[in-house]
């Protein structure tokens, strides 16, 4: 792959910055500036946050809302189901039998 000298050229600046190393005063406001920026960040993530957990809970109250008609529906219908078969308890059932006693007989 053929590398452009130009573009070289502009990625050793950045690296080098002409040779000469930073000031204090350039420190202390990378510094600031970064701090700024990473609190900037946090706010914005914040208040990405609330938004949507606020339109998470509208849509779930919304959905609830809209729904309430059919959870009637199916208490009502079970509680009928119920009243017409009596109450039924799921499981298993071990009943001994008597056997004919052919002694008897």
């Amino acid at each position: 792959m053929r590398i452009d000298p130009n573009q070289q050229r502009v990625f050793e600046a950045f690296a080098r910055r002409n040779g000469r190393p930073l000031s204090p005063w350039q420190k202390i406001v990378g510094s600031v500036a970064a701090i700024g920026l990473f609190g900037l960040a946090l706010v914005f993530s914040v208040v990405v946050f609330a938004v949507v957990l606020t339109v998470g809970a509208a849509v779930w109250g919304w959905f609830w809302w809209k729904t309430r008609n059919l959870r009637k529906q199916m208490r009502e219908t079970q509680a009928q189901q119920q009243a017409q078969e009596g109450l039924v308890i799921e499981g298993e059932v071990i009943r001994e039998v008597d056997e004919p006693d052919d002694r008897r007989a």
